[in-house]
């Protein structure tokens, strides 16, 4: 099929290197060589998720420029995408506020200088913040928008009971989802680290990779939703990445009947803030997720939250180099079972809409430099 408009990526990534970084910290860190005897992020669990890339030997190389995710666009057919980080996927697993809030601000400013200076219209990002510092939070996240044009925010999924010990629907976290809302930018959950998870037992990394996300999804979704979250700030979107899209209606189900039998006359099991159906606030087109082309129960899932709510995302270059985008991309696109407006949906005109107007402001002014 022929889009109208152009496809868009939601989530890609980068790759952070702890020598580039060190180049943006800020005093007493900047220039200290000290900081390199120790990752700047904590590893994401007990993996080194670097042998698992060599082992499966997709990519030739892992060091991953501009130029770089330029040649994977062009060779996608892939207009433009919105980058996520690596090693910060971690971010929420730091313990130390005093460093937390400096590496969010060197991330942030090193992804603009190294990426998005390079290709304003086709490299953009979202904003690490130091939610271990919820008033520096909130400014890092209206710095990161208002004065380096990135597109919103994204949080840990997974925290693996470290740094930021709490849920993600958590009341202490409501000023950020004031602030996204303010600015009408987005917050993108994205998990990664395994740890605390309950699978810490697995040595084979097929069964934790397959669980990873999806556990840390349910969690935060079922705190968001449950704690009132998406009632409080009725204008925030927000999505759930990379777990795909076939849990959806199962915690929906999940949640409906949660609600339904703790709904006591006098005490009810759950925040003053709920007062819909769960599966109401997943259905209200501010609540996205991410699809996969291999996704048998996809088009059963988008029967019950609707084609509005899933974007494509290449996931480039983790497991995938530009072959297997292609076989994605063509998977989605020849999917019998999707219709055209789920397809156009998927591939554009959802990520315009989370992603909301500064995405494409953004690309509009590039454009006319």
């Amino acid at each position: 099929m022929k889009l109208k408009g152009s496809m868009l990526d939601a989530d890609g990534h980068l790759i952070e290197r702890d020598e580039e970084l060190l180049e943006y910290m800020e005093a007493p860190y900047k220039g200290n060589n000290t900081l390199l005897g120790f990752p700047f992020f904590p590893t994401l669990d007990g993996y080194q998720r670097g042998a698992i890339m060599a082992r499966l030997g997709i990519h030739k190389g892992y060091s991953i420029n501009a130029k770089t995710w330029i040649d994977f666009l062009d060779g996608t057919g892939i207009e433009s995408t919105v980058l996520y980080p690596t090693a910060g996927l971690a971010f929420n697993m730091i313990q130390d506020p005093t460093w937390a809030v400096p590496l969010a601000r060197a991330y942030n400013n090193w992804f603009t200088d190294k990426f998005h200076k390079a290709s304003p219209q086709r490299l953009r990002a979202v904003a690490l913040v130091p939610i271990q510092d919820m008033p520096e939070a909130v400014k890092e996240l209206r710095r990161a928008v208002t004065e380096l044009g990135m597109v919103g925010a994204v949080l840990g999924a997974n925290g693996a009971e470290l740094g930021v010990r709490k849920p993600l629907g958590d009341p202490s976290l409501w000023p950020l989802y004031e602030e996204a809302e303010r600015l009408d930018v987005p917050v993108a959950l994205h998990g990664a680290p395994s740890a605390s998870l309950g699978i810490n037992f697995f040595y084979r990394f097929a069964q934790t990779h397959a669980l990873e996300h999806p556990i840390a999804q349910i969690i935060q979704l079922t705190s968001m939703v449950m704690e009132g979250v998406f009632e409080r700030f009725p204008k925030l979107r927000v999505a759930y990445l990379e777990a795909g899209a076939g849990w959806v209606p199962y915690i929906m189900d999940r949640l409906d009947r949660s609600f339904e039998v703790w709904s006591g006359k006098q005490v009810q099991e759950f925040s003053p803030w709920l007062k819909k159906r769960p599966s109401e606030y997943i259905r209200s087109g501010r609540i996205y997720f991410n699809c996969e082309g291999g996704e048998i129960t996809l088009p059963y899932a988008l029967k019950r939250i609707g084609h509005t709510a899933v974007l494509f995302a290449s996931d480039f270059p983790h497991e995938t180099n530009i072959e297997r985008a292609k076989h994605e991309i063509e998977e989605l696109m020849h999917h019998e079972e999707l219709s055209e407006e789920a397809k156009q949906a998927i591939f554009h005109d959802n990520i315009v809409r989370f992603y909301g107007p500064r995405l494409t402001k953004q690309a509009d002014r590039a454009a006319a430099l």
